[in-house]
């Protein structure tokens, strides 16, 4: 049976179905060394190439599908590369052998919290499409005057430049003055959405995070910087919201970065290490300047 050439390709895990498409636009991709068009299909006995490099055409038991929850901090931008040379959330995952991590959506360079990866870009895909209008859920704190009449606009729908936009759900938690946080809920993920709704009101966001993703939290015990692999049941329930098949069997990237494993100093460390691993080709990139 045929399939769409950039879903066999999401499904490699060579990117989200999106950046397939993209792929194919740019005249990136062939199939029995003919370059394709956005539309064409691929059988299993055809050869598919990526970049002049062979992509193996699997079906979906064959593809193990794998989870990561990472905890973002600031000053990541959610690239895969960023061209000046800006930490990104790519740079502390775990290396895969085969394939490679893609990402859920995106957070903005000055807001943390809850990521999602996986490899399987079909799944990434449908979580994303706004069709399937997966909630998501922020902790906010705003500087600025907040009274019912704001919070019942927030609530009811505003107009964005990009379109009409509302929280489906607002809760206060805590704070004085003009200094207040709030839990806010969303069902959808365009750019900087959260953020553009409080200015809409006049209102500045001083911090904002993510904490939940449909029914998946961010853990207490997770530092910034850490990420964890998600448990089989918690994969399933993403794969049933988006209508896919539920998986039987999950290849651990490290049994021990299981969510319910999670020791908040062994991963601190290893967030040192990987930060160590980073400044060190800089440090060399410095010293043979300098002898020049």
């Amino acid at each position: 049976m045929s399939e769409k050439i950039q879903k066999v390709l999401a499904r490699a895990g060579k990117g989200s179905r999106r950046e397939m498409e993209q792929a194919i636009e740019d005249g990136r991709v062939s199939v029995n060394d003919k370059v394709v068009q956005i539309g064409e299909r691929v059988n299993e006995n055809d050869v598919l190439k990526l970049d002049g490099h062979l992509v193996k055409i699997k079906a979906v038991d064959d593809i193990p599908c794998r989870v990561l929850i990472y905890h973002k901090p600031l000053s990541e931008v959610s690239t895969r590369n960023d061209p000046q040379g800006r930490k990104t959330v790519f740079d502390r995952l775990p290396p895969l052998k085969n394939g490679r991590w893609v990402s859920v959506g995106r957070l903005d360079i000055n807001t943390t919290g809850l990521m999602l990866f996986t490899t399987d870009g079909e799944l990434a895909n449908r979580l994303m499409h706004p069709t399937h209008e997966i909630e998501r859920e922020y902790a906010v704190r705003v500087f600025g005057e907040v009274n019912d009449a704001i919070i019942q606009k927030l609530r009811m729908g505003i107009e964005l430049d990009d379109g009409p936009a509302n929280f489906t759900k607002v809760k206060f938690h805590g704070g004085e003055g003009i200094n207040r946080w709030y839990h806010v809920t969303l069902s959808e993920g365009r750019n900087r959405e959260v953020r553009r709704m409080w200015e809409s009101q006049g209102v500045q966001v001083s911090r904002l995070s993510r904490i939940r993703y449909g029914e998946i939290q961010l853990p207490r015990n997770l530092p910034q910087g850490g990420w964890a692999e998600l448990e089989i049941k918690d994969i399933n329930y993403l794969r049933k919201l988006v209508q896919l098949k539920p998986v039987s069997m999950v290849k651990a990237v490290d049994a021990n970065n299981k969510i319910k494993n999670i020791k908040a100093n062994r991963i601190r460390k290893a967030i040192r290490k990987s930060e160590l691993r980073q400044a060190r080709p800089a440090e060399k990139s410095k010293r043979s300047r300098k002898r020049v």
